[in-house]
């Protein structure tokens, strides 16, 4: 029996794991090295949390960080870089891979938000065959998740990333082309030391 994730992509999005690379805003409070150390134990959180999920595909920043991230890589899953271009453009990028590759749907997440689990990808799935569009709002105003049919560039077009606008913009885009759009839970992403903190007293945390 089909599970509800069948014929289903999980794009992750990451940035190689390397000083002043991973983490600025946490870097800012705590140092390069620490923030390095924390981007690695959220990294490695969520994958455990997904690890049970078989087509996943690790979309990594920049071009030349396949050794730095392949030991992430878990049963059936594959690496390949982001390409080029503003965030906008390698999501748009991802998703149309990704329909080209045969995959009915395709969900992307970042390495920001470790609360997310498989029945959140589950739901993001399951609603696809309902809406056009699946998002998962985040706390500071953009999303920890999108998932699409279809390549939609209009949804990245004109989009002021890394602000508080992202998730209003890109549901008023989604409406301007009649695009149906089902919301997920609000979660927060782990930017700040705030953030972090936060994190180390989540249950299950293994820090």
């Amino acid at each position: 029996m089909p599970t509800p994730l069948h014929e289903t992509q999980i794009i992750v999005l990451l940035k190689a794991p390397r000083p002043g690379l991973a983490k600025t805003r946490l870097a800012a409070a705590i140092g390069d090295a620490a923030a390095l150390t924390a981007y690695r134990s959220l990294v490695e959180f969520l994958f455990e949390r997904i690890a049970s999920v078989t087509s996943v595909q690790l979309r990594f920043t920049p071009a030349d960080a396949a050794a730095e991230i392949d030991h992430w890589l878990k049963p059936g899953w594959i690496s390949r870089p982001q390409g080029d271009g503003d965030l906008g453009d390698r999501l748009h990028s991802a998703f149309r891979s990704s329909r080209d590759e045969g995959f009915a749907k395709t969900i992307i997440i970042g390495s920001d938000c470790p609360y997310l689990d498989v029945a959140d990808l589950e739901e993001a799935a399951l609603s696809l065959d309902q809406y056009d569009v699946a998002v998962g709002p985040a706390n500071d105003g953009g999303y920890w998740l999108i998932g699409l049919k279809d390549a939609h560039p209009e949804l990245f077009i004109g989009i002021d990333w890394s602000t508080g606008q992202v998730l209003q913009q890109t549901l008023d885009s989604a409406r301007r082309v009649e695009l149906k759009h089902h919301l997920l839970r609000t979660l927060s992403d782990v930017d700040t030391l705030e953030d972090w903190n936060a994190f180390r007293s989540y249950p299950g945390d293994r820090d």
